[in-house]
């Protein structure tokens, strides 16, 4: 948890987003680490409120993310953890409903990537961190 929110300490982070399901072990110790908020981004079906939907693929099929419509307010600035960065489409997805909320997101963190697939080209223009990478 440390070498993933190393980079992000002296950043102005208002929200931590974690994705479902193993990014939430991560994020939300992260938020707690940096004094702010959790924000979970979970499989379709899975929150009770109103929510926004993105769909993406994966590198064995398609599939959608949601994250409640009222998690975010215009402008909070967010920080999106996962445990695995592989192709990229969780987070890419991610990042996209986020901004669709008018969330800015300042960076993406994750604890190991998979470097050999090449997800990191999908996220060019985010500061990334990837505390192992293989």
């Amino acid at each position: 948890v440390q070498a993933m929110l190393e980079p992000f300490v002296d950043a102005e982070v208002d929200l931590i987003a974690g994705i479902e399901a193993r990014g939430f072990v991560f994020a939300v110790p992260i938020a707690l680490e940096l004094g702010c908020g959790f924000v979970p981004v979970r499989k379709p079906g899975k929150l009770p409120a109103a929510t926004l939907s993105r769909d993406y693929t994966l590198e064995y099929g398609e599939t959608s993310l949601e994250i409640h419509t009222d998690a975010i307010t215009p402008r909070q600035k967010v920080l999106v953890v996962d445990d695995v960065l592989a192709t990229g489409g969780t987070l890419a997805a991610t990042c996209q409903v986020l901004k669709e909320l008018g969330a800015v997101v300042v960076g993406i963190s994750v604890l190991a990537e998979l470097s050999f697939l090449s997800g990191r080209d999908l996220l060019a223009g985010y500061k990334l961190k990837s505390a192992i990478v293989y």
